[in-house]
């Protein structure tokens, strides 16, 4: 199972961006899917976006399609998160998830492999 370790959160201003990542030691992680979800405080752990293992196939929120993107470099074991036209309402602890399967779910409960999380506040 591969240990997941998130990097990049923080502070921006609406409108800004930052960019998350997701790396792992394993070389074995270019045999996992993955995606992001994140938290908010009081709310559930939702979906934000997700990758298969090959990187060919991505899927997205509806709150943001069009503004993040997510994409791997498998030689780098890394997955990335860019967040560009950041809203408060992206305010949360940010996840990152993995899977031994071509693609992720889009589940949180379904998920068994979870990084530590990292935070992003978005001052309006």
């Amino acid at each position: 199972q591969v240990q997941l370790v998130e990097s990049g959160g923080g502070l921006a201003q609406a409108g800004g961006s930052l960019r998350l990542s997701c790396a792992a030691p394993e070389r074995t992680f270019s045999s996992y899917a993955a995606g992001w979800f994140r938290q908010d405080a009081g709310k559930e752990r939702e979906f934000v976006a997700t990758i298969t293992r090959s990187g060919g196939g991505t899927q997205y929120a509806d709150s943001v399609k069009g503004r993040f993107t997510i994409s791997r470099d498998n030689s780098k074991n890394t997955v990335y998160l860019q967040m560009n036209s950041l809203k408060p309402e992206d305010t949360a602890v940010y996840y990152c998830a993995a899977a031994p399967t071509y693609g992720m779910t889009t589940n949180a409960a379904n998920v068994n492999i979870w990084g530590q999380g990292t935070q992003v506040t978005v001052s309006s």
